[in-house]
């Protein structure tokens, strides 16, 4: 048996993009009719749009960024000794 009364009002709501565009979704939000404007949404978040370049932190990426002038040098001579043997 399914105890009454313990469980949120689900209901449906109007959900507003930020750029106009509205959608009907069900809810525990306010109550039935309200509408839900968002501030932030796939439209305009640098996560979604690609505006923001995200670093990466790792331990790894650190010792790589610390020493990656090692890394290039080698492969210059590499380079230049192969068009040099070319």
């Amino acid at each position: 048996m399914a105890k009454a009364g313990i469980h949120p009002d689900y209901h449906e709501i109007t959900i507003v993009m930020t750029d106009g565009t509205k959608y009907k979704s069900r809810s525990t939000l306010g109550k039935a009719g309200d509408t839900l404007q968002l501030d932030v949404d796939p439209l305009t978040h640098p996560a979604w749009v690609g505006g923001v370049n995200l670093r990466k932190t790792g331990q790894m990426e650190k010792f790589n960024n610390k020493f990656s002038f090692l890394g290039r040098e080698s492969n210059e001579k590499k380079d230049t000794k192969e068009s040099d043997a070319a």
